[in-house]
């Protein structure tokens, strides 16, 4: 085999398409649409304190690759047996740390699929669902919000502490006691639905010295 023979071989794969031209452009553009449309959602509407745009990027390019794959699937058994093969020896390494970013990816991964196959009404009408359900539960508070309040006392004054949190928190636990010849600091977790209320109850209470209190989730640490 010549290089004139790799050249007419390569010339035959553009000039003979099994799928057409404006199919690709139909499905790709589709993709932009959807994609950007997650870009301004994770943006935007999933508030989060500290926003990772390296993640946004990943999530709005992932659905061009799936789509595209999944155009090739379609065309060629071979192709989607060798494409199977491949993808089973990926592995990522990189630890998703918010369980809702695991949303956003499936959301990138079924944006990918649905307009490979195009199926776009599919991909709109999901699409508009997640980012009602997503605004609905974001404002919702089932209950009491979870709060670590850290108090620092000239001396030990945990008895008159209690009975602050008595009449505000149902349920409070003592994470930690830290006393030294400088005074004591506590840690307490509790749920309240006031903090404003607590936070002028605490102050009003002449045995504590300063105070902060922590709102958190109960994944995380303190």
């Amino acid at each position: 085999m010549n290089i004139s023979d790799i050249f007419t071989n390569i010339g035959n794969a553009f000039s003979i398409q099994i799928i057409d031209n404006a199919t690709i452009i139909a499905v790709l553009f589709s993709v932009l649409i959807f994609a950007v449309y997650e870009f301004v959602v994770y943006r935007f509407v999933s508030h989060r304190s500290f926003y990772n745009k390296s993640f946004n990027i990943a999530i709005t390019l992932l659905p061009f690759f799936i789509a595209t794959i999944i155009l090739c699937l379609q065309s060629n058994v071979v192709i989607t047996l060798g494409t199977i093969g491949a993808l089973a020896i990926i592995r990522f390494r990189t630890a998703v740390k918010d369980p809702v970013d695991m949303i956003y990816l499936l959301w990138s991964v079924h944006t990918g699929i649905v307009c490979g196959c195009q199926l776009y009404p599919v991909a709109l009408f999901t699409s508009l669902i997640v980012t009602i359900v997503l605004v609905v539960l974001d404002h919702v508070t089932f209950g009491k919000k979870p709060f670590i309040l850290v108090i620092h006392t000239e001396k030990d004054e945990e008895e008159a502490i209690r009975k602050v949190l008595d009449r505000q928190a149902k349920n409070y636990r003592v994470k930690s006691r830290n006393v030294t010849n400088k005074g004591c600091d506590y840690a307490i977790e509790l749920a309240v639905k006031s903090p404003t209320e607590l936070s002028s109850n605490l102050r009003d209470t002449k045995e504590i010295e300063k105070f902060s209190i922590i709102e958190y989730d109960a994944d995380d640490i303190v």
